[in-house]
């Protein structure tokens, strides 16, 4: 009988941040993460969360990586930083974008098609260890189901701007208020009981903060601009685009804003069970949840249409401008 072999599986490369020169850190990991293959992946290992790296990775080189804690402290943090093949197949956000319908299969499976939707279904499946066959029969379903579909990817990014605008930021002006109120409220009444709910309105709040500074530089600055590239190519005069700043650095900001909100609705997610009302709830308590569960959906459509449809759109066309 002979003695069988086993063969080593060899782990990603694992980067020691820690004992690197503190001027030298960012630029040597992003030489690492730019010499990476499509779907190769490189560890970092570090004495401190990270987390700001990923928010420069998403700013200077987009959404085009998975980011997977393998030890988050206390002593020691490591990370996988793994670059998306992006010829791995179509994206959840590209099929949501075709038909924003099968949304609703990637939420029934914990699928993120807003901001982690430039990832192919086939990687994401793997990543959440789903058969991708029960993802496309539900998604074929869908599409055979017959119901009336928008589709936003035909809409120009002035308009799909102004959509953006009156419908999800109005919808969250008219609803964060209600919710801000309610929250106070069911917190005061069952806070000594559910001391979670203190957690949600401290979260709940740095959420706000950080969406009402979102909207507002979407309003000022990006919509705007949006549309002037799209009043530049129907008039033909490109004179205004030579003084104006390039479309991909703010949208890079508003890329990572986007994550950071998605982060702040998992953790509400979380402390909420799932929005699952505890025993005894009263009206306003479910009332409550109802709402954070509306405005959190609202919020994944929103960042969904922006990432995945008005961003590519809008940077399409000022390449197409600028030459």
């Amino acid at each position: 009988m002979s003695d069988t072999c086993t063969i080593p599986v060899s782990e990603p490369f694992t980067l020691h941040v820690s004992v690197i020169e503190p001027r030298l850190k960012h630029p040597t990991i992003f030489r690492y993460f730019d010499e990476l293959a499509p779907g190769a992946s490189f560890r970092i290992r570090n004495d401190h969360d990270p987390k700001p790296l990923y928010y420069q990775l998403i700013a200077e080189r987009g959404n085009i990586f998975s980011w997977n804690y393998l030890q988050q402290g206390p002593a020691e943090w490591i990370v996988e930083i793994r670059k998306l093949d992006t010829d791995a197949g179509e994206t959840v956000g590209a099929i949501a974008a075709r038909d924003l319908r099968k949304a609703e299969v990637f939420r029934k499976y914990g699928i993120d098609f807003c901001c982690g939707g430039k990832k192919s279904l086939k990687q994401t499946c793997a990543e959440k260890g789903i058969d991708p066959a029960t993802i496309e029969a539900e998604l074929t379903a869908v599409e055979r189901s017959g119901a009336p579909v928008e589709n936003f990817d035909r809409w120009d990014p002035a308009f799909l701007s102004d959509y953006i605008y009156n419908k999800h930021h109005g919808y969250y002006y008219d609803e964060a208020p209600v919710i801000s109120d309610l929250l106070d409220k069911v917190a005061d009444h069952h806070g000594a009981t559910h001391p979670e709910l203190f957690q949600v309105r401290e979260v709940f709040t740095v959420l706000l903060r950080e969406l009402s500074g979102h909207f507002a530089k979407e309003e000022k600055v990006l919509f705007p601009f949006i549309k002037a590239l799209v009043q530049a190519k129907q008039s033909g005069d490109l004179t205004a685009l030579r003084s104006t700043f390039a479309l991909k650095e703010p949208v890079q900001m508003m890329e990572a804003d986007h994550e950071a909100a998605g982060e702040l609705l998992e953790k509400l997610r979380v402390l909420t069970n799932n929005y699952h009302l505890p025993e005894g709830a009263c009206n306003s308590y479910s009332l409550l949840y109802g709402k954070m569960e509306n405005l959190e959906s609202d919020l994944h459509q929103h960042i969904h249409l922006e990432n995945n449809i008005l961003f590519p759109k809008a940077l399409e066309l000022e390449r197409g401008l600028r030459g």
